[in-house]
């Protein structure tokens, strides 16, 4: 085993064979990803995609209960206070998320536990998702007051109809393993004493094939299934974006989730 040297304690990698691994590492919290995490993914990935024998990244959360159950919502009030800073934490999770969507080689999430908000969008920035059958998913912004990020959005929709989108937003409703299945969240789900035995057979499987291949067939179905949206419309749907983070009901939201009761949203 190789290990890559992280920016933070929080994020743990290493190669194995042809299989590059990053491992979200605060099982204590459940992997709630921090702004430290965000901003180390990146490099991570980067280096693992140059490692010359790796054919494809494993990512996994450390622990038995969760995979990510969500961005640090503790940092909140300090990164993502108001529309300003929320832009700036939203710019940070994208170019994490866009290293993992842009790697140059296939990236396989492998899913125990809870996979709710920001650890969902790092599971959905992946080509696969390997989910055991213990498994819970839930994107939760609207029960928090904020907006979900544009990019999310795009690969939300890149695995389930438009129909199920909303349903999954509007309600913030949480999913069990067999109907992220159904709804086409995941790939496969196995018994959960053989999650890792076939996330490992499947990176083997993939690791066999020609890399160049790989690469080709990656960037030509995510070339096909962009959609382009006109300018105006990006600037609009930002404005309601800052809207959201620059309400009374996101510091609502926070707060009834810090003390773990139902928020009192009123639109404003």
């Amino acid at each position: 085993m190789q290990d890559i040297t992280s920016s933070t304690p929080d994020l743990r990698a290493y190669v194995t064979g042809n299989t590059g691994f990053l491992i979200l590492n605060r099982p204590d919290r459940r992997n709630a990803v921090t702004a430290a995490m965000w901003a180390g993914m990146p490099e991570i990935m980067t280096r693992l995609a140059a490692e010359p024998n790796v054919r494809v990244v494993l990512i996994t959360g450390a622990g038995e209960e969760a995979f990510a159950s969500g961005a640090d919502i503790t940092e909140f009030a300090r990164n993502r206070g108001d529309a300003s800073q929320a832009r700036a934490y939203e710019a940070r999770n994208e170019a994490a998320l866009a290293s993992i969507r842009g790697a140059g080689l296939p990236v396989i999430a492998m899913i125990h536990g809870f996979c709710i908000g920001g650890g969902l969008a790092i599971a959905l920035a992946c080509d696969l998702r390997i989910a055991a059958e213990t498994a819970v998913f839930a994107l939760p912004p609207a029960k928090l007051g904020l907006a979900y990020p544009l990019s999310g959005l795009r690969d939300l929709l890149g695995a389930v109809s438009t129909a199920t989108a909303k349903d999954l937003l509007f309600t913030g409703r949480r999913v069990a393993a067999d109907e992220a299945l159904r709804l086409g969240l995941v790939n496969r789900v196995v018994e959960a004493s053989n999650l890792a035995a076939t996330a490992d057979a499947i990176c083997a499987e993939i690791g066999g094939n020609a890399p160049l291949s790989l690469l080709a067939a990656k960037r030509a179905v995510a070339a096909i299934s962009a959609t382009t949206i006109p300018q105006e419309q990006v600037d609009e749907l930002s404005l309601l974006s800052d809207a959201c983070f620059s309400s009374a009901d996101y510091t609502e939201g926070r707060q009834a989730f810090l003390e773990k009761r139902k928020p009192n949203f009123r639109g404003i």
